[in-house]
């Protein structure tokens, strides 16, 4: 009984620090952006320093797993989830960044598991019960209160477009969460994680190539030893942390403790960017933590964030 307890609390640590470090990597992203860096240029230098540790998390889920035979459906699948799921959702992300607050990022981001809901519903025809149609009207009335907050302190056409890109990523996060429920059991969450990670690094790394330039790869070493901590306190730490976590206390529990990601965003990002929190903001972000919960509790997560 003593060591289930143990194990169990150590989960819910795991859990809790992951989120912390996930939610903190809206702040460090504004940070970069003191620096002459685009949202790409930023996202770049994020995946150089996670790369080594993704590499060697993909070669160490295949030595201890053993090779998992794939059809060319799969690795279609695995290299469009790595796309869509973490190369577009992070690149929304980044780009969203550049215009809206890092606690209204966390707010909108952290809707995801509604539109998973509203997308089953218009193209699986899941049925949305009672209490997913409270937790929907809830969620997004927070998300309208913590907007219009920012709208009132800043410019109404960038807190909109910021917003817009968010949304987007939180959109495309949702459709790989959807996707990936077909390959995960096939490939196993920590390898499937890995391979989806490499793959949109690859293309990262393309899209900087192309668009990038290369003015941007000169930086002070302060912006360096931000990047480096993005890439890897704030994605892949917590990437394994949580997924130890989920093993420990599963799915559900570990969503409900993840909840904290959103206040805790505001309170770092009021404390290092001196971004205000209204009173507007804590009713919106209560609004949001608990609509998101009523569905979490009904669902299985089996989020890795973005």
């Amino acid at each position: 009984m003593k060591e289930n307890t143990s194990k169990e609390w150590k989960g819910v640590v795991l859990v809790l620090i992951g989120a912390l470090l996930f939610s903190a990597k809206a702040v460090i992203v504004k940070l970069t952006y003191r620096y002459e860096i685009s949202a790409i240029g930023s996202l770049f230098f994020r995946m150089v320093f996670a790369f080594p540790f993704l590499a060697w998390m993909a070669w160490k889920a295949e030595r201890e797993e053993g090779k998992t035979t794939l059809t060319k459906k799969d690795i279609f699948n695995i290299i469009f989830m790595g796309v869509v799921g973490y190369y577009l959702a992070s690149l929304f992300d980044f780009l969203g960044l550049k215009y809206i607050s890092a606690g209204l990022e966390r707010i909108i981001l952290f809707v995801y598991p509604t539109i998973v809901v509203l997308l089953s519903f218009l193209f699986l025809k899941k049925k949305i019960h009672t209490r997913e149609v409270f937790s929907l009207i809830l969620t997004y009335t927070g998300v309208f209160l913590a907007y219009g907050q920012d709208v009132q302190l800043g410019s109404a056409k960038d807190v909109s477009l910021g917003a817009f890109f968010i949304l987007l990523s939180a959109l495309t996060y949702a459709i790989y969460l959807m996707g990936s429920g077909s390959i995960i059991p096939k490939l196993g969450a920590r390898k499937f994680t890995a391979w989806a990670l490499i793959i949109s690094s690859f293309a990262v790394f393309i899209h900087f190539a192309i668009f990038g330039t290369y003015q941007e790869l000169i930086q002070p070493l302060s912006f360096y030893a931000l990047a480096f901590v993005m890439g890897t306190v704030n994605t892949v730490v917590p990437a394994v942390f949580v997924s130890e976590g989920i093993k420990r206390v599963g799915s559900k529990t570990a969503a409900i403790v993840g909840s904290v990601g959103p206040m805790s965003t505001l309170f770092l990002a009021y404390l290092l960017l001196d971004e205000p929190i209204t009173i507007l903001h804590s009713i919106g972000t209560l609004f949001v933590l608990t609509g998101v919960f009523w569905i979490s509790t009904a669902k299985k997560a089996k989020e890795v964030s973005v």
